[in-house]
């Protein structure tokens, strides 16, 4: 894929994930990948997906900036919401949290292949506790 087709499926991608589509997810995943360096099916990271926002209903992905290496994409972007649930070990307060994510992907056959994210779980934390 080029630079420009990479742009446009990562551009979907995040608009089925802000919408919180995940039917539609074997367009971007490929059925085996790895999460965070470990292998992992399609079916195990739309799971993740479903778990976070069932926990945070209004959880949101913002792109930031967007870089471009052969097959491979690196994103920054600012994540934000509300939890409902207990999530990443931090029950409910009513907070709300915006946190930088940063992720790394590989994209083979037209999907991904490889997905890497970080974000400031410290961070995250205090925000929620606050």
């Amino acid at each position: 894929m080029s630079d420009d087709e990479l742009r446009a499926f990562y551009l979907r991608y995040l608009e089925s994930l802000n919408a919180h589509k995940f039917d539609g997810m074997d367009e971007f995943i490929d059925d085996r990948t790895t999460l965070n360096g470990e292998p992992a099916t399609r079916d195990d990271l739309i799971a993740v997906q479903k778990r976070d926002v069932d926990a945070v209903p209004d959880l949101h992905w913002e792109l930031k900036e967007l870089l471009f290496d052969g097959d491979r994409l690196a994103a920054r972007l600012v994540n934000t919401g509300t939890p409902a649930k207990e999530w990443l070990g931090v029950a409910p307060t009513g907070a709300s949290f915006e946190i930088v994510e940063y992720a790394i992907y590989q994209v083979r056959g037209g999907r991904f292949v490889h997905m890497t994210a970080l974000h400031d779980a410290g961070e995250l934390s205090r925000q929620l506790t606050a």
